[in-house]
């Protein structure tokens, strides 16, 4: 049955190179050759190509990949130093309103003690 049907395709395909070349033989294994050329410098071409795209396109991610790692670290290094000096300077403003308000207190607490204790007899 495989010859068969394999000479079955093998008549079908000439005769259809055959009527696409007008009824004339020659033409007709032209064009035949001309296919099984192109079909093969495809095949050859697509395979080997396909292997050296997928390999540099390989090695185009890894490389964005290292530079969008080094760009995290670096963004990732800003970060931490800004927020070391935004910490540093609020601390110290918070100290120094801190003391503030203690200066403050602590004079009106002398003012008030100083005005309720003259009520019962103090200085």
């Amino acid at each position: 049955r495989l010859v068969t049907f394999g000479g079955l395709a093998a008549v079908g395909g000439g005769a259809y190179y055959l009527y696409n070349a007008g009824g004339d033989p020659k033409l007709a294994q032209k064009k035949i050759e001309h296919d099984a050329a192109t079909a093969s410098a495809k095949v050859r071409g697509e395979l080997p190509g396909r292997e050296k795209e997928a390999k540099k396109a390989g090695e185009e991610a890894h490389q964005t990949g290292q530079q969008v790692d080094q760009k995290l670290d670096q963004y990732r290094q800003d970060a931490s130093k800004k927020f070391e000096d935004v910490r540093q300077t609020t601390s110290k403003d918070l100290n120094a309103a801190v003391d503030k308000f203690d200066q403050k207190v602590t004079e009106g607490a002398g003012k008030s003690k100083s005005w309720f204790g003259s009520w019962f007899g103090g200085k």
